[in-house]
């Protein structure tokens, strides 16, 4: 493999867990976030997946342009990344942490717990073109660039 091509490609140490803000009162805490502060990037979409069966995964993909950071809003759950060399798993089980995992990353979210939610901060609307979803094809992708 070509290490220039690697090279132009963020590792799974370019994934950063970033504690956010917690603002605190006796009637609860509060965690604002914002655009190019607490995440390294605009967030241009928002979504949180919930009602997780026992055992089942998400993710399994990763994005061309698309910065994501993950929050478990609720419960926990991990995230395994891969940069098609290494692997790293995360435990996200705090609403005031977050995990960046930037474009060219694969990830997937596993091992949740009941209840969990996973809140999603993402850089870029939807776009079907923009994800990768065979591992085989993620590795020829960063070999290929």
């Amino acid at each position: 493999m070509n290490g220039d091509k690697m090279s132009k490609f963020p590792s799974i140490y370019d994934c950063s867990v970033i504690e956010l803000p917690r603002i605190h009162d006796r009637a609860g805490n509060l965690t604002p976030v914002h655009n190019n502060v607490n995440v390294p990037f605009n967030i241009e979409r928002v979504f949180y997946i919930f009602d997780i069966p026992g055992g089942a995964g998400r993710g399994s993909h990763a994005h061309k342009e698309c910065h994501q950071f993950l929050i478990a809003a609720s419960g926990s759950f991990e995230v395994e990344i891969s940069d098609g060399v290494n692997k790293r798993t995360v435990t996200l089980n705090r609403p005031y942490y977050g995990l960046h995992v930037p474009p060219g990353i694969w990830a997937t979210e596993k091992g949740f717990s009941s209840g969990a939610i996973c809140l999603v901060l993402a850089s870029h609307p939807y776009d079907k073109d923009d994800y990768i979803n065979e591992y085989s094809e993620f590795k020829e992708y960063r070999e290929c660039r």
